[in-house]
């Protein structure tokens, strides 16, 4: 997968990208924010003015030290990789008149690399969250590789990177989530959506890595839409997911599930996969699990806890 990427401290991708936010915030998250905060590094494409960066990259490679950091983004589209490995706490701002939705973002970080041919799935992700304490607002990652090699969009390699009304897509699909952030093909595994997933062709919508039964990551995809962001039909089309590794655990639950999705619901992919692949409370022409392979019964929603850890309320950004 290749555009965000987080790796793991106890309980990876508290992120997926995850997406909700830690408590350093200098401005609040639900402010949109059109000018740089005080002491900000700033990020220019254009008309970039003397102490400023023109890539994210710079900017990022600029910090030294531990001491908080902010960068501030103006309106663009940055074609790069951007490897975020400080060592101390970092936010990140987009230019937006709206800090609370995805879709008044005006900064797009993009690249197109696929895990063959760089080494996995962090190494080709567009950004690549190393940090500990990170936290990005307002920033569409995209991995625009139009070919069926893997592909990511973020990558957490840490802890707790946040990317609280962050987009990730790639050609396979969109997830965006106010609290946490996925993309849809491989790892990292831990992810909780809720927001639009696009699907621009057939296939499956998640393929999550879990390994081992003592892995507690999970895909859960909550308060979601699915949606055909394609003028070609996709009727019937679109799994919710396979199992990239053989103990795959994903979620769709209280979301809509139009006729793009597949009767059977979920479909093969790793050789002996005992996946669990569970539905709760779903809605729309494609919800009815009558004819579902593969599934577990669930009777339960599966909570903020269960996914992003008992301690999750110290570092989501309640506010948004």
């Amino acid at each position: 997968m290749g555009g965000v990427s987080i790796q793991r401290i106890p309980f990876a991708m508290k992120f997926l990208p995850q997406i909700a936010c830690l408590l350093l915030c200098l401005l609040p998250a639900v402010v949109g924010l059109t000018n740089p905060p005080a002491g900000a590094k700033v990020v220019r494409q254009t008309g970039t003015q003397s102490g400023e960066y023109s890539t994210v990259s710079a900017a990022v490679a600029s910090l030294s030290g531990t001491s908080s950091a902010v960068i501030f983004i103006y309106p663009g589209t940055y074609h790069e990789q951007v490897l975020i490995n400080y060592g101390g706490p970092l936010t990140i701002y987009g230019y937006s008149t709206d800090g609370v939705s995805y879709k008044n973002n005006q900064v797009t970080i993009t690249n197109n690399l696929n895990a063959q041919d760089n080494g996995g799935n962090d190494p080709c992700a567009t950004v690549r969250a190393h940090s500990p304490d990170f936290k990005m607002y307002n920033v569409i990652v995209k991995n625009t590789l139009r070919v069926k090699d893997t592909m990511a969009a973020p990558s957490p390699a840490t802890r707790t990177p946040s990317l609280p009304t962050a987009q990730a897509i790639n050609t396979t699909a969109t997830a965006i989530s106010k609290e946490r952030l996925t993309t849809s093909t491989a790892p990292p595994q831990h992810g909780l959506a809720n927001a639009p997933l696009l699907r621009l062709a057939g296939g499956a919508v998640t393929a999550n890595s879990r390994n081992s039964a003592t892995d507690p990551g999970y895909y859960v995809i909550d308060s979601s839409v699915i949606t055909s962001a394609t003028s070609t039909s996709l009727t019937g089309k679109v799994y919710l997911g396979r199992p990239w590794r053989p103990l795959a655990r994903v979620v769709f639950q209280r979301s809509t599930l139009p006729d793009l999705i597949n009767v059977a619901g979920w479909t093969t992919l790793a050789a002996n996969a005992t996946p669990i692949f569970m539905e709760y409370g779903n809605t729309g022409a494609g919800a009815n699990t009558a004819a579902r392979k593969y599934e577990t019964p669930s009777s339960a929603q599966i909570t903020h806890a269960q996914v992003l850890g008992s301690d999750y309320s110290t570092w989501i950004d309640s506010s948004l």
